[in-house]
């Protein structure tokens, strides 16, 4: 795992808490719509159909109300930019607790029963919580804080997977939580490579310096990479690759170390 860096990017948490509430509401009723076909189709993650998917954001939302039911543990362990590398190793487990949340889940008005129930446990757990409450999360212990935050990068992608997967389809990005997903994934490649070399411009939520190398001091970077935040966060998740990317005029790169091929994914 790379070291995390100083943490210098902090997160409104009113808005993170109604970012997430917000995305997970537009999932919600989009999958609450969707048909017995429409959610067998395949997804790009594996063998994951559309049901395991939605069961699966439902897993990852259903996290916060059931860690702030568990004692509070003692000590901090994972910081927010541990995060991103820390999920390493732990697909197998996440597959195993999915599908078994989607066999209990059944289809139709089952899964929208769990997104009900997931909503409005998340909602009375978060009203009397504080962003420092630690909580036991699959990684290691967080706080609450940070812990909200990665729950925006996991309904941005899911959506993002979700639209995908099923033709015509399109549930809404938060701004908020989009922006939140795009910032913290950035921050992740400063962390994975430091330096100043490369300037990352993911506009209009992010700009980061990252790869070793000759750093500039005024001016236009000698080098510099630039993409829209959905195109990015595809990238640094593995959705996508760097030369299907560029071949598509997805992302700009002008300058010997403008090639992040090597660096991507960030995470999967």
């Amino acid at each position: 795992m790379p070291p995390a860096k100083k943490r210098t990017r902090t997160y409104d948490s009113a808005k993170i808490r109604k970012a997430v509430l917000a995305q997970s509401g537009a999932v919600r009723d989009a999958v609450g719509a969707l048909t017995p076909d429409q959610l067998a189709r395949p997804t790009r993650l594996g063998e994951w159909t559309v049901h395991e998917l939605a069961a699966h954001i439902a897993l990852v939302l259903g996290t916060v109300h059931r860690y702030l039911g568990m004692p509070e543990p003692e000590r901090h362990e994972v910081a927010l930019m541990d995060w991103p590398f820390a999920t390493v190793g732990k697909a197998a487990q996440v597959d195993e607790d999915t599908r078994a949340i989607a066999e209990a889940a059944g289809t139709g008005e089952g899964l929208g029963a769990l997104f009900a129930r997931t909503l409005a446990g998340i909602e009375e757990s978060l009203a009397a919580a504080p962003d420092a409450r630690l909580v036991p999360s699959r990684v290691g212990v967080m706080t609450l804080g940070d812990f909200l935050v990665t729950r925006t990068v996991e309904l941005t992608v899911h959506t993002d997977d979700l639209n995908d997967a099923v033709p015509g389809l399109d549930v809404p990005h938060d701004r908020q939580a989009l922006a939140a997903c795009a910032r913290l994934l950035a921050d992740a490649l400063a962390v994975k490579a430091p330096g100043a070399s490369t300037e990352v411009r993911v506009p209009p939520y992010a700009v980061v310096q990252c790869v070793q190398g000759p750093r500039h001091t005024r001016g236009t970077p000698p080098n510099v990479v630039e993409t829209d935040p959905l195109t990015w966060i595809r990238l640094a998740t593995g959705r996508t690759d760097w030369k299907t990317a560029l071949d598509a005029a997805k992302v700009s790169a002008s300058g010997e170390r403008a090639d992040l091929s090597e660096l991507l994914p960030i995470m999967g």
